[in-house]
Protein backbone atom coordinates (compact mmCIF):
# COMPACT_ATOMS: atom_id res chain seq x y z
CA UNK A 1 0.00 0.00 0.00
CA UNK A 2 0.78 3.47 -0.96
CA UNK A 3 0.60 6.38 1.37
CA UNK A 4 -0.88 9.56 -0.26
CA UNK A 5 2.30 11.69 -0.79
CA UNK A 6 4.11 8.75 -2.59
CA UNK A 7 0.78 8.13 -4.77
CA UNK A 8 1.28 11.93 -5.31
CA UNK A 9 5.00 11.72 -6.28
CA UNK A 10 4.59 8.49 -8.70
CA UNK A 11 1.53 10.19 -10.12
CA UNK A 12 3.77 13.65 -10.50
CA UNK A 13 6.38 11.14 -12.33
CA UNK A 14 4.21 9.11 -14.92
CA UNK A 15 2.77 12.56 -16.05
CA UNK A 16 6.47 13.65 -16.43
CA UNK A 17 7.73 11.02 -17.79
CA UNK A 18 4.54 10.55 -20.71
CA UNK A 19 5.12 14.73 -21.56
CA UNK A 20 9.19 14.80 -22.03
CA UNK A 21 9.90 10.67 -22.58
CA UNK A 22 13.32 11.79 -20.25
CA UNK A 23 13.82 9.86 -17.25
CA UNK A 24 12.28 12.17 -13.86
CA UNK A 25 14.59 13.16 -11.21
CA UNK A 26 14.07 14.49 -7.53
CA UNK A 27 15.25 17.81 -8.34
CA UNK A 28 12.76 18.42 -11.46
CA UNK A 29 10.25 17.52 -8.94
CA UNK A 30 10.84 20.16 -6.75
CA UNK A 31 11.73 22.34 -9.13
CA UNK A 32 8.30 21.63 -11.41
CA UNK A 33 5.57 21.32 -8.67
CA UNK A 34 4.93 22.85 -5.57
CA UNK A 35 5.16 20.18 -3.35
CA UNK A 36 6.50 21.53 -0.28
CA UNK A 37 9.16 18.91 -0.18
CA UNK A 38 12.78 19.03 -0.23
CA UNK A 39 14.74 17.41 -3.66
CA UNK A 40 16.01 15.13 -0.47
CA UNK A 41 12.77 14.30 0.55
CA UNK A 42 11.64 13.66 -2.85
CA UNK A 43 14.64 11.02 -3.59
CA UNK A 44 14.12 8.82 -0.26
CA UNK A 45 10.60 8.71 -1.47
CA UNK A 46 11.87 7.39 -5.14
CA UNK A 47 13.97 5.54 -3.91
CA UNK A 48 11.32 3.48 -1.71
CA UNK A 49 8.87 3.61 -5.29
CA UNK A 50 11.67 1.94 -6.79
CA UNK A 51 12.00 -0.68 -3.82
CA UNK A 52 8.08 -1.64 -4.60
CA UNK A 53 8.78 -1.99 -8.23
CA UNK A 54 7.26 1.33 -9.25
CA UNK A 55 10.39 3.12 -10.72
CA UNK A 56 13.13 1.97 -12.69
CA UNK A 57 16.34 3.48 -13.14
CA UNK A 58 17.79 3.19 -16.90
CA UNK A 59 21.77 2.76 -16.19
CA UNK A 60 22.29 5.82 -18.18
CA UNK A 61 20.89 7.92 -16.18
CA UNK A 62 20.61 9.09 -12.57
CA UNK A 63 16.36 9.65 -13.12
CA UNK A 64 13.93 7.25 -12.98
CA UNK A 65 11.07 6.28 -15.23
CA UNK A 66 7.83 4.40 -14.62
CA UNK A 67 7.41 0.48 -14.42
CA UNK A 68 4.15 -1.52 -15.78
CA UNK A 69 3.77 -1.67 -12.32
CA UNK A 70 3.36 2.04 -12.32
CA UNK A 71 1.33 2.48 -15.08
CA UNK A 72 -1.16 0.21 -14.09
CA UNK A 73 -1.79 1.62 -10.97
CA UNK A 74 -1.82 5.39 -12.71
CA UNK A 75 -4.47 4.03 -15.10
CA UNK A 76 -6.55 2.37 -11.91
CA UNK A 77 -6.62 4.94 -9.41
CA UNK A 78 -4.18 8.05 -10.48
CA UNK A 79 -5.33 8.86 -13.85
CA UNK A 80 -7.29 11.85 -14.34
CA UNK A 81 -9.37 12.75 -17.43
CA UNK A 82 -8.57 14.61 -20.14
CA UNK A 83 -9.80 17.35 -21.39
CA UNK A 84 -11.20 18.28 -24.86
CA UNK A 85 -10.54 21.98 -25.70
CA UNK A 86 -13.39 23.65 -28.42
CA UNK A 87 -11.08 23.60 -30.99
CA UNK A 88 -10.57 19.67 -30.56
CA UNK A 89 -14.77 19.11 -30.88
CA UNK A 90 -14.83 21.38 -33.74
CA UNK A 91 -12.05 19.43 -35.14
CA UNK A 92 -14.01 16.55 -34.72
CA UNK A 93 -17.34 17.28 -35.75
CA UNK A 94 -15.86 19.13 -39.18
CA UNK A 95 -13.88 16.24 -39.89
CA UNK A 96 -17.12 14.11 -39.70
CA UNK A 97 -19.40 16.71 -41.61
CA UNK A 98 -17.23 16.69 -43.89
CA UNK A 99 -16.89 12.95 -45.09
CA UNK A 100 -19.92 11.35 -44.00
CA UNK A 101 -20.87 9.49 -46.89
CA UNK A 102 -21.10 5.54 -46.00
CA UNK A 103 -20.98 3.88 -43.49
CA UNK A 104 -16.96 2.53 -44.16
CA UNK A 105 -16.20 6.28 -44.89
CA UNK A 106 -17.65 6.50 -40.99
CA UNK A 107 -15.63 4.46 -39.72
CA UNK A 108 -12.20 4.87 -41.64
CA UNK A 109 -13.27 8.46 -40.43
CA UNK A 110 -12.99 7.43 -36.96
CA UNK A 111 -9.64 5.60 -37.53
CA UNK A 112 -8.03 8.54 -38.93
CA UNK A 113 -9.29 11.18 -36.04
CA UNK A 114 -8.56 9.05 -33.25
CA UNK A 115 -4.83 8.67 -34.32
CA UNK A 116 -4.50 12.26 -34.93
CA UNK A 117 -6.00 13.31 -31.69
CA UNK A 118 -4.05 10.61 -29.68
CA UNK A 119 -0.96 10.46 -31.64
CA UNK A 120 -0.64 7.12 -31.60
CA UNK A 121 -2.15 4.50 -33.91
CA UNK A 122 -5.74 3.92 -33.85
CA UNK A 123 -8.00 0.12 -34.56
CA UNK A 124 -11.09 0.28 -35.67
CA UNK A 125 -13.00 -3.25 -35.64
CA UNK A 126 -16.40 -2.09 -36.98
CA UNK A 127 -19.68 -4.44 -37.28
CA UNK A 128 -20.90 -2.58 -40.54
CA UNK A 129 -24.49 -3.72 -40.27
CA UNK A 130 -25.02 -1.55 -37.09
CA UNK A 131 -26.28 1.57 -39.38
CA UNK A 132 -27.45 -0.45 -42.62
CA UNK A 133 -30.85 -0.27 -43.79
CA UNK A 134 -32.93 -1.46 -46.61
CA UNK A 135 -33.77 1.56 -48.88
CA UNK A 136 -35.10 0.35 -52.43
CA UNK A 137 -34.84 -1.66 -55.44
CA UNK A 138 -34.71 -1.02 -58.86
CA UNK A 139 -34.55 -2.81 -62.41
CA UNK A 140 -32.74 -1.44 -64.85
CA UNK A 141 -33.24 -2.31 -68.99
CA UNK A 142 -30.05 -4.26 -70.21
CA UNK A 143 -31.69 -5.65 -73.60
CA UNK A 144 -34.86 -7.40 -74.47
CA UNK A 145 -34.72 -10.39 -72.31
CA UNK A 146 -32.73 -9.11 -68.93
CA UNK A 147 -32.40 -6.12 -66.56
CA UNK A 148 -30.09 -5.35 -63.52
CA UNK A 149 -31.58 -6.22 -60.40
CA UNK A 150 -29.87 -3.38 -58.21
CA UNK A 151 -30.58 -3.47 -54.09
CA UNK A 152 -29.46 0.00 -52.29
CA UNK A 153 -28.85 0.64 -48.90
CA UNK A 154 -28.89 3.87 -46.99
CA UNK A 155 -25.89 4.82 -46.84
CA UNK A 156 -25.44 3.88 -50.76
CA UNK A 157 -24.20 0.88 -51.00
CA UNK A 158 -25.51 -0.90 -54.27
CA UNK A 159 -25.66 -4.78 -54.80
CA UNK A 160 -26.91 -5.76 -58.11
CA UNK A 161 -27.37 -8.94 -60.68
CA UNK A 162 -28.31 -9.54 -63.51
CA UNK A 163 -31.75 -11.26 -63.76
CA UNK A 164 -33.87 -12.55 -66.99
CA UNK A 165 -37.15 -11.13 -67.81
CA UNK A 166 -40.19 -13.17 -67.33
CA UNK A 167 -41.57 -13.47 -70.69
CA UNK A 168 -44.46 -10.91 -71.98
CA UNK A 169 -43.29 -8.93 -68.74
CA UNK A 170 -43.37 -5.44 -69.49
CA UNK A 171 -41.02 -3.06 -67.82
CA UNK A 172 -43.85 -0.92 -66.04
CA UNK A 173 -44.64 -4.19 -64.56
CA UNK A 174 -40.87 -4.33 -63.12
CA UNK A 175 -40.88 -1.14 -62.12
CA UNK A 176 -44.42 -1.72 -60.10
CA UNK A 177 -42.82 -4.91 -58.79
CA UNK A 178 -39.73 -3.07 -57.12
CA UNK A 179 -41.69 -0.09 -56.10
CA UNK A 180 -43.36 -2.89 -53.73
CA UNK A 181 -40.48 -4.78 -52.43
CA UNK A 182 -39.25 -1.48 -51.50
CA UNK A 183 -42.50 -0.26 -49.78
CA UNK A 184 -42.38 -3.33 -47.62
CA UNK A 185 -38.75 -3.44 -47.04
CA UNK A 186 -37.65 0.35 -47.17
CA UNK A 187 -35.57 1.48 -43.05
CA UNK A 188 -35.26 -2.00 -42.11
CA UNK A 189 -31.94 -3.26 -41.22
CA UNK A 190 -30.17 -5.64 -43.22
CA UNK A 191 -29.72 -7.98 -40.18
CA UNK A 192 -33.78 -7.77 -40.02
CA UNK A 193 -34.54 -8.56 -43.07
CA UNK A 194 -35.44 -12.33 -41.89
CA UNK A 195 -35.94 -15.36 -44.06
CA UNK A 196 -39.93 -15.17 -42.91
CA UNK A 197 -40.12 -11.60 -44.43
CA UNK A 198 -38.18 -12.36 -47.59
CA UNK A 199 -41.19 -15.35 -48.08
CA UNK A 200 -43.84 -12.54 -47.35
CA UNK A 201 -41.93 -11.18 -50.60
CA UNK A 202 -42.39 -13.88 -52.37
CA UNK A 203 -45.89 -14.53 -51.38
CA UNK A 204 -47.27 -11.50 -51.85
CA UNK A 205 -45.65 -9.71 -54.30
CA UNK A 206 -42.82 -11.30 -56.32
CA UNK A 207 -44.65 -14.40 -57.28
CA UNK A 208 -42.29 -14.92 -59.97
CA UNK A 209 -39.63 -17.91 -58.76
CA UNK A 210 -36.35 -16.83 -60.75
CA UNK A 211 -37.10 -12.84 -59.72
CA UNK A 212 -37.48 -13.57 -56.23
CA UNK A 213 -34.59 -16.16 -56.36
CA UNK A 214 -32.34 -13.15 -57.84
CA UNK A 215 -33.94 -11.05 -55.25
CA UNK A 216 -33.36 -13.25 -51.98
CA UNK A 217 -29.55 -13.24 -53.95
CA UNK A 218 -29.02 -9.81 -53.91
CA UNK A 219 -30.34 -9.29 -50.55
CA UNK A 220 -27.87 -12.08 -49.21
CA UNK A 221 -25.02 -11.18 -50.94
CA UNK A 222 -25.61 -7.64 -49.77
CA UNK A 223 -25.99 -8.54 -45.95
CA UNK A 224 -23.15 -10.91 -45.91
CA UNK A 225 -21.28 -7.98 -46.99
CA UNK A 226 -21.82 -6.06 -44.48
CA UNK A 227 -22.02 -8.94 -41.71
CA UNK A 228 -18.14 -9.10 -42.36
CA UNK A 229 -15.99 -7.51 -39.91
CA UNK A 230 -14.28 -4.66 -41.05
CA UNK A 231 -10.63 -3.30 -39.51
CA UNK A 232 -9.90 -0.05 -40.13
CA UNK A 233 -6.52 1.45 -39.22
CA UNK A 234 -5.08 5.18 -38.58
CA UNK A 235 -1.89 6.99 -37.92
CA UNK A 236 0.82 3.89 -38.36
CA UNK A 237 3.10 6.69 -38.99
CA UNK A 238 2.75 8.32 -35.94
CA UNK A 239 5.14 5.71 -34.65
CA UNK A 240 7.83 6.84 -36.15
CA UNK A 241 7.40 10.28 -34.04
CA UNK A 242 7.95 8.40 -30.61
CA UNK A 243 11.30 7.96 -29.03
CA UNK A 244 10.13 4.22 -28.66
CA UNK A 245 10.07 3.30 -31.34
CA UNK A 246 13.37 4.85 -33.09
CA UNK A 247 14.53 1.58 -33.18
CA UNK A 248 13.90 0.02 -37.19
CA UNK A 249 13.60 -3.47 -36.09
CA UNK A 250 11.03 -2.76 -33.70
CA UNK A 251 8.81 -0.71 -36.20
CA UNK A 252 9.34 -2.74 -38.49
CA UNK A 253 8.03 -6.01 -36.50
CA UNK A 254 4.90 -3.81 -35.04
CA UNK A 255 4.05 -2.47 -38.62
CA UNK A 256 4.64 -6.68 -39.59
CA UNK A 257 1.43 -7.15 -37.37
CA UNK A 258 -0.55 -4.08 -38.00
CA UNK A 259 -0.61 -5.19 -41.66
CA UNK A 260 -2.25 -8.61 -40.73
CA UNK A 261 -5.55 -8.06 -41.16
CA UNK A 262 -6.72 -11.52 -39.36
CA UNK A 263 -4.11 -10.29 -36.25
CA UNK A 264 -5.40 -6.98 -36.08
CA UNK A 265 -9.07 -8.47 -36.32
CA UNK A 266 -8.39 -11.57 -33.52
CA UNK A 267 -6.76 -8.74 -30.50
CA UNK A 268 -9.65 -6.29 -30.69
CA UNK A 269 -11.87 -9.21 -30.77
CA UNK A 270 -10.20 -10.45 -27.63
CA UNK A 271 -11.77 -7.16 -25.86
CA UNK A 272 -15.41 -7.04 -27.31
CA UNK A 273 -16.85 -8.39 -23.72
CA UNK A 274 -15.22 -5.92 -21.37
CA UNK A 275 -16.30 -1.89 -22.51
CA UNK A 276 -13.31 -0.14 -22.09
CA UNK A 277 -9.89 -2.06 -21.31
CA UNK A 278 -6.47 -1.15 -20.81
CA UNK A 279 -3.83 -3.76 -21.32
CA UNK A 280 -0.28 -2.34 -20.47
CA UNK A 281 3.21 -4.49 -21.62
CA UNK A 282 3.12 -7.53 -20.43
CA UNK A 283 -0.71 -8.18 -20.10
CA UNK A 284 -1.09 -7.72 -23.78
CA UNK A 285 -1.00 -11.54 -24.91
CA UNK A 286 -0.28 -11.37 -28.74
CA UNK A 287 3.55 -11.06 -29.35
CA UNK A 288 5.02 -7.95 -30.90
CA UNK A 289 3.22 -5.83 -28.30
CA UNK A 290 4.02 -6.89 -25.21
CA UNK A 291 6.39 -3.40 -24.63
CA UNK A 292 3.01 -1.64 -26.10
CA UNK A 293 -0.36 -0.40 -24.03
CA UNK A 294 -3.67 -0.50 -26.02
CA UNK A 295 -6.38 1.02 -24.53
CA UNK A 296 -9.80 -0.47 -25.92
CA UNK A 297 -13.52 0.04 -25.95
CA UNK A 298 -16.51 -1.68 -26.85
CA UNK A 299 -19.62 0.29 -28.10
CA UNK A 300 -23.10 -0.97 -28.67
CA UNK A 301 -26.23 0.57 -29.95
CA UNK A 302 -29.54 -0.88 -29.06
CA UNK A 303 -27.67 -3.87 -27.37
CA UNK A 304 -25.79 -4.74 -30.29
CA UNK A 305 -22.26 -3.90 -30.81
CA UNK A 306 -21.28 -1.27 -32.92
CA UNK A 307 -17.87 -1.73 -33.12
CA UNK A 308 -14.35 -1.48 -31.17
CA UNK A 309 -12.17 0.97 -31.17
CA UNK A 310 -8.15 0.92 -29.46
CA UNK A 311 -5.30 3.30 -29.52
CA UNK A 312 -1.83 1.55 -29.38
CA UNK A 313 1.21 3.08 -28.57
CA UNK A 314 4.33 3.32 -26.21
CA UNK A 315 3.42 2.50 -22.15
CA UNK A 316 4.01 6.42 -22.50
CA UNK A 317 0.98 7.49 -23.43
CA UNK A 318 -1.44 10.11 -22.56
CA UNK A 319 -4.04 7.42 -21.19
CA UNK A 320 -6.31 10.14 -19.94
CA UNK A 321 -6.44 12.11 -23.48
CA UNK A 322 -6.53 8.95 -24.75
CA UNK A 323 -9.92 7.87 -23.07
CA UNK A 324 -11.77 11.26 -23.31
CA UNK A 325 -11.70 11.07 -27.12
CA UNK A 326 -12.62 7.80 -27.15
CA UNK A 327 -15.59 9.00 -25.13
CA UNK A 328 -16.07 11.61 -26.90
CA UNK A 329 -15.85 9.72 -30.19
CA UNK A 330 -18.60 7.02 -29.10
CA UNK A 331 -21.14 9.60 -28.09
CA UNK A 332 -20.52 11.11 -31.49
CA UNK A 333 -21.05 8.24 -33.65
CA UNK A 334 -23.77 6.76 -31.16
CA UNK A 335 -25.64 10.22 -32.18
CA UNK A 336 -24.79 9.63 -36.16
CA UNK A 337 -26.61 5.91 -35.71
CA UNK A 338 -29.20 7.07 -34.01
CA UNK A 339 -30.15 9.75 -36.63
CA UNK A 340 -30.52 6.99 -39.11
CA UNK A 341 -34.09 5.57 -40.32
CA UNK A 342 -35.83 3.89 -37.90
CA UNK A 343 -34.29 0.05 -38.18
CA UNK A 344 -37.80 -2.02 -38.13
Amino acid sequence: MLNERKKKILQLIIEDYISTAEPVGSRTIARKYDLGLSPATIRNEMSDLELLGYLEQPHTSAGRVPSAQAYRLYVDSLVEPGTLTDNDRALINGWFSERRRSIDEIFQSTAKILSRMTKNVSMVLANRDAGACFRYMKFLPLDEHHAILCIVTDDGNVANCVVEIPLGMRPEELDYMAGRVSRLLEGRALANITEDLLQAVHTNIADDKLLFTSLVQSIRQMRQKYQQQKVFLGGTKQLLNQPEFRDVERVKNLLGILEEERVVRDLLRAGEDSGLKITIGSENKFTGIQDCSMVQATYRLNGQIVGTMAVLGPTRMEYGKVITVMDYLHKYLKTMFEQKPDNK
